[in-house]
């Protein structure tokens, strides 16, 4: 990938210069009008006027299209020296970044090397699946999310906030794997728990849990796997709400039976998130709500799974 690079100084130098050129070009334009647009008959006779006259006309049409063209110039030059200015910003507002993240290094390296956590900053999120989020400065930060767990794994746990932040957000538990032949599905994975806060601030939500895997094909009957439970949500700070709990997975369907057989049930659906405890002023967060239970499967012999029962709140 190429990139274009530009110096505010040599922008600005071209500007000017293309200032002059069009400068010299509304001088000439002026001088040449007079002698060019009134051109006096060679003559008395009507081929004189005639040919006066053409020229006239002609110098008449230079005129207004070295007009246009000029008009042109003026605003390619004008175009040119707002982005000089534009590029001119550019720079300074990456220089002042800059320094300010270098001043945040020098004042947070201490507390980082100490204790694993700056002084002022939000955590980082969670990247690798089922990984927590960090948590924010000491003093003030925002705790990272969770990331979301892979197959049937449980959600990262939100980062606890500093002296004032939120917390973070629980990652998504992981939906189950679906049951090959003769093989039970997998369960889907818990939400994460919300991050907590601590002084001033909002506790994080909970994950939802995952949703449970899928009963295959078979002649045995295999229930669906049962959705994850959702996270809890964070406590909030001394002033702050809690978080709210993560909503529960839905149960996986039954197993598709073959002709004769009989069917399993559905799976369950995972319980609700406890929603999190307020501090000394603030609300405590909802408690999520249930996940919805699987189907069962009609079979040939008329056997039927039976729909899970959902989580509870």
């Amino acid at each position: 990938m190429s990139f274009v690079f530009a110096t505010p100084e040599f922008l600005d130098a071209a500007a000017a210069e293309l200032s002059n050129i069009g400068t010299t070009i509304h001088q000439a334009n002026a001088a040449a009008a007079a002698a060019t647009t009134t051109v006096a008959a060679a003559g008395a006779d009507d081929v004189s006027a005639a040919i006066a006259a053409l020229f006239g006309s002609h110098a008449k049409e230079y005129q207004a299209i070295s007009t246009q063209v000029a008009s042109f110039h003026d605003r390619f030059v004008q175009n040119m020296r707002a982005g000089t200015g534009q590029y001119a910003n550019a720079e300074a507002v990456n220089a002042a970044a800059a320094a300010q993240q270098q001043m945040l290094d020098a004042i947070n390296a201490p507390a980082q090397l100490l204790t694993g956590r700056p002084l002022v900053g939000n955590g980082a999120d969670g990247k690798a699946p089922g990984q927590a989020g960090g948590d924010g400065g000491w003093l003030w930060g925002n705790g990272g999310n969770g990331a979301a767990g892979a197959a049937g794994q449980a959600g990262g746990r939100g980062g606890n906030s500093g002296l004032i932040g939120n917390g973070g957000r629980g990652g998504q538990g992981g939906a189950g794997a679906v049951g090959q032949a003769g093989g039970n599905p997998q369960a889907g994975g818990a939400g994460g728990a919300g991050g907590n806060a601590w002084l001033y601030g909002n506790g994080g939500s909970g994950g939802a849990g995952g949703h449970g895997g899928e009963g295959g094909y078979t002649f045995k009957p295999i229930d669906g796997g049962a959705g994850g439970i959702g996270g809890d949500g964070g406590k909030g700070g001394l002033i702050g709400g809690g978080g709210a709990g993560g909503i529960g997975g839905g149960g996986g369907g039954a197993n598709n039976a073959y002709p004769g057989s009989i069917s399993g049930t559905g799976g369950h659906g995972g319980s609700g998130g406890h929603g999190g405890d307020s501090g000394l002023i603030g609300l405590g967060g909802a408690g999520g709500a249930g996940g919805i239970g699987g189907d069962g499967q009609y079979t040939s012999a008329s056997n039927s799974g039976h729909p899970g029962g959902g989580g509870a709140g």
